[in-house]
């Protein structure tokens, strides 16, 4: 049972690596449910951490189906993130009808190689998702991200065990989204191969002046004056959950 922990910043995959984490998902644009981080945060966590280091593969918010020209950029980002030491690269793209762009995601697949490749959530948003798991299979995916099409992992722990008893062992299913110490269980006993939660707390930032008018970003989900960060208390405590079952 591997854990991952979604990360943000340097500071956050350090913080998961000492709390137990087996490896970390490196990302940036928290109100976009990830983005590719910048070419510093990759070289910088490649060389203050030692556990793998999975780097996000996503060139904007919004839906997963990507135009050529965004196409070439994901490219150019897996060739960014290969150099600079990434372990692994977190990717998906789907069609306009619902369904897993098998081509371009085997392509992708290859041009990756031979770093191995997660699916992420847009499984998660596909019209028939043991069709979409069977394509993300044929495309050479190494693992699967997913919270069984539900806003978190333990309303769709029902798919998720559909997931791993479709997959038969062709490709590691990984639950997230709500998952925690307290109900690591329900997934490990569900039969997948790893877990995966971003265990985030948010920091008071070390400005003292606010200005009375204007924020510095009014429809971000982080108030002004505070920081992401990573609850290391929390990842000790599922790592505690995973060795004791």
């Amino acid at each position: 049972m591997e854990l991952e922990i979604c990360v943000y910043s340097v500071e956050s995959a350090v913080a998961a690596q000492e709390a137990g984490a087996d490896r970390v998902e490196l990302c940036s644009g928290f109100a976009e449910s990830g983005l590719t981080p910048s070419a510093g945060t990759i070289r910088l966590v490649r060389q203050r951490v030692g556990i793998q280091l999975y780097v996000m593969i996503r060139p904007r918010g919004g839906d997963f189906c990507y135009s050529d020209t965004e196409f070439e950029q994901m490219k150019l980002d897996i060739d960014f993130a290969k150099l600079n030491g990434a372990d692994g690269v977190v990717l998906g793209i789907l069609l306009p009808d619902g369904s897993v762009d098998v081509a371009r995601t085997r392509e992708l697949v290859a041009h990756a190689a031979p770093l191995p490749v997660t699916f992420h959530r847009a499984i998660d948003v596909t019209a028939d998702p043991l069709q979409a798991l069977d394509g993300i299979i044929a495309a050479g995916c190494a693992r699967v991200l997913t919270s069984g099409q539900r806003p978190t992992a333990d309303a769709g722990i029902d798919t998720i065990r559909q997931f791993v008893q479709h997959a038969r062992g062709r490709i590691d299913i990984m639950a997230g989204s709500g998952v925690k110490p307290s109900n690591a269980s329900l997934f490990i006993n569900a039969g997948v191969q790893a877990l995966h939660l971003s265990a985030k707390i948010f920091t008071k930032g070390q400005m003292t002046y606010r200005h009375p008018f204007v924020t510095t970003l009014s429809c971000a989900p982080v108030p002004d004056d505070e920081i992401l960060s990573t609850n290391r208390e929390d990842i000790r405590q599922i790592c505690s959950a995973i060795k004791s079952l």
